[in-house]
């Protein structure tokens, strides 16, 4: 991932932490027909491996888990919050007009070697490790010891667990932490203004109140 050093976020408990918000990653691995994507929910486990290590499944008819080179990495990667910023935002560009349209976003890449579970053990412990994530908070959540356990069988009979301790871990916080502060400010004020990308500017106005998260402010 191209990486300017103000945008560089390393510590590994954000991008865990990150990880766990988003929830939801693009499995990318190389294969004799060269690239294949899917999209699936992820689970870390931060304590296990240098780096963690993450957890997820697909379809047993998806040929990915067959596919993917054993001898290149695999490659995880998460979207988080992200926006159109337009150039009105920043004040500098009533003053000069040097300024054009970007998009902020943060975005975690994991690498590593992919890893294929069958065994139906630990199936259901990643299935209900993802369920249990998910269901929490909810009034009534629903477990998977819910449904017949036959039931259960039967479904992970038709699903591959993947594993992929990670051996690289790169988080970026594309937030404007290159900009003036007046133009900073712009650009969080802007996206406050709009419901659906408050997020963001909470984000950013996190940087503010913690200058090394996400990347030092330059």
């Amino acid at each position: 991932m191209y990486m300017p050093g103000h945008f560089r976020e390393e510590r590994t408990h954000v991008l865990h932490d990150t990880i766990v918000r988003i929830g939801f990653g693009t499995l990318v691995t190389y294969g004799p027909d060269g690239l294949e994507a899917t999209h699936l929910p992820i689970h870390v486990d931060p304590n296990e491996g240098p780096l963690g290590t993450l957890y997820g499944h697909v379809a047993r008819a998806n040929a990915q888990w067959r596919t993917a080179s054993k001898d290149i990495e695999s490659l995880l990667t998460f979207t988080g919050p992200h926006a159109y910023i337009s150039p009105s935002y920043y004040p500098s560009k009533r003053e000069h007009g040097r300024r054009v349209p970007t998009w902020n976003y943060i975005a975690v890449h994991a690498y590593g070697a992919l890893e294929t579970i069958e065994s139906p053990a630990p199936l259901l412990s990643i299935v209900s490790r993802l369920t249990d994530k998910h269901e929490a908070g909810r009034a009534h959540p629903w477990s998977v010891d819910d449904a017949p356990p036959k039931y259960i069988e039967g479904l992970l009979r038709a699903i591959i667990g993947i594993r992929m301790p990670i051996a690289r871990l790169e988080g970026k916080w594309k937030l404007g932490q290159n900009l003036s502060p007046a133009d900073f400010e712009g650009a969080a004020a802007g996206l406050e203004a709009s419901e659906t990308e408050r997020e963001l500017a909470r984000i950013m106005r996190g940087l503010q109140a913690a200058p090394d998260a996400g990347g030092a402010r330059t």
